[in-house]
């Protein structure tokens, strides 16, 4: 049964916004109340945040499908939707998101690390947020926007400060279970370790984290063995420490091949030559072992390698180990940089930039690209003859009409908003009305009269009362 997954590809979709609400107010004696209707919620978020208890993506490996609720629509009373509720997914500390491409998304490294993997779609407006002098009934609302929704893979790194490498069964998992209080599974066959162990050592002031890493064989950086599977943990690590088999009962084998063997593994791996290495000599409690530990020990040292000889059985060797180790780690820590301090980068937009961009394609359709225009598509009731209006309207003050006659579009011609996948794609008009026949030019609506200026109010009394004078003298009693 499996117990650890350290990399999953994850199916995530956020909420969709509530569509706005088309409501007029109706109370007593107030038959024109006004529009009131309300804003449509936001949808949940889909949000990966960094939780040290969870250490393993298990969950998502048998359910990896996940969804955020959607928003609630609006109302009237001018009463607004709900926002639909994130969507939080607790993952290890050290995830790294991917996209579907392997394009690295997010580091997520230390508590509380979040990120945001698909956004909530935003909430339509409802008709009394649409209304404005020019337009005081709107008879329409906004629809709310689709949520994000998409593929991400999830992939753990361990994150320790010390890493022990090296073959199956070279006493690896015995070394964590005595240096720190780990409890490993040990036993005594080739790959007992089949997940990263993770332990934790106090060594005087100084307190670091120590990872067994699943034994490596020739061949891992290429997928031999489990070696792929968790080299991947190794990253992280700020100190590398082999762990050689002095007491080994295969005869092709020795301490210094099997060193060369795993430095080659690693090296192929790419990335970890800058590591620190330093070498333990296990299971000198066996004479065989002890006397093999004494004679390849200047070898080890000629090459530039701190040895230390140990015994995880006997419990020898370990303090000056552990020690040593916490002082590598220490300096490890202070070679690292300093955090600067966190930046805000301002990229104004160019002066030029229109937000948009009108491309002709080969088969003579005009396809506008753009967040504004493919988002207020979204956002439109093609059902509704006077959003499709509001569109419109919206669409040419953006300046979209006239970069189509640039581009040399005619009256007639395809246009279309959005991707392949999902464009909305209309026979152009230069002088497209609104819509219905009731309404006017774009921005207009013909059901309300603007309120006339005082002197012209003046002038048609003027008018009115002239016109009557007349008919009464023209009258003519029987």
């Amino acid at each position: 049964m499996t117990t650890f997954v350290d990399r999953v590809e994850l199916h995530v979709a956020a909420g969709s916004g509530g569509h706005g609400c088309a409501s007029v107010h109706r109370e007593k004696f107030k038959p024109l109340g006004g529009p009131d209707g309300g804003n449509g919620g936001r949808g949940g978020d889909v949000v990966l945040v960094v939780d040290q208890s969870v250490t393993t993506l298990l969950d998502y490996h048998h359910s990896p499908h996940r969804k955020a609720t959607n928003g609630k629509p609006g109302e009237g009373g001018n009463r607004s939707g709900k926002d639909g509720q994130d969507l939080v997914l607790p993952v290890p500390d050290g995830t790294v998101v991917l996209d579907k491409h392997g394009t690295v998304l997010a580091d997520l490294v230390g508590q509380g690390t979040t990120y945001v993997a698909a956004e909530g779609g935003r909430g339509g407006l409802g008709n009394a947020a649409l209304a404005s002098a020019r337009r005081k009934a709107p008879g329409f609302a906004l629809l709310g926007e689709p949520g994000q929704a998409g593929d991400v893979v999830l992939e753990l790194k361990t994150v320790a400060d010390v890493a022990l490498v090296g073959y199956p069964s070279a006493g690896k998992s015995s070394l964590i279970s005595v240096l720190s209080a780990a409890k490993p599974k040990i036993a005594d066959y080739p790959f007992t370790t089949l997940v990263p162990n993770l332990g934790v050592v106090t060594a005087g002031s100084t307190v670091y984290t120590i990872a067994d890493v699943p034994g490596l064989i020739p061949g891992a950086s290429q997928g031999r063995g489990l070696g792929l599977e968790f080299l991947r943990h190794v990253e992280r690590c700020s100190v590398l420490v082999h762990v050689l088999d002095t007491a080994t009962l295969e005869s092709d084998r020795d301490p210094l091949t099997d060193l060369d063997v795993i430095e080659e593994e690693l090296k192929q791996y790419g990335g970890l030559g800058d590591r620190p290495r330093v070498v333990v000599l296990n299971k000198i409690d066996i004479p065989d072992g002890q006397d093999l530990a004494e004679m390849i020990r200047p070898d080890l040292e000629r090459r530039g390698y701190r040895v230390f000889e140990a015994s995880a059985v006997a419990r020898t060797g370990l303090r000056d180990l552990s020690f040593a180790l916490a002082e590598v780690v220490a300096k490890a820590r202070a070679d690292r940089p300093k955090e600067e301090a966190t930046r805000i980068v301002i990229r104004p937009k160019a002066v030029d930039d229109a937000g948009f961009t009108v491309t002709l394609e080969d088969d003579g359709i005009y396809r506008v690209r753009g967040e504004k225009p493919e988002r207020w598509v979204r956002q439109t009731d093609f059902s509704n003859d006077e959003a499709v209006g509001y569109l419109a309207d919206r669409l040419n003050r953006l300046g979209v009409e006239d970069e189509l006659m640039k581009a040399g579009a005619r009256a007639g011609d395809g246009v279309a908003i959005g991707g392949e996948e999902d464009a909305v794609v209309f026979d152009w008009e230069p002088t497209m009305m609104a819509g219905a026949e009731m309404l006017g030019r774009r921005g207009e609506d013909h059901r309300l009269e603007a309120p006339r200026p005082a002197a012209q109010r003046r002038r048609d009394r003027d008018a009115e009362r002239d016109d009557a004078q007349k008919e009464y003298d023209a009258f003519e009693p029987f």
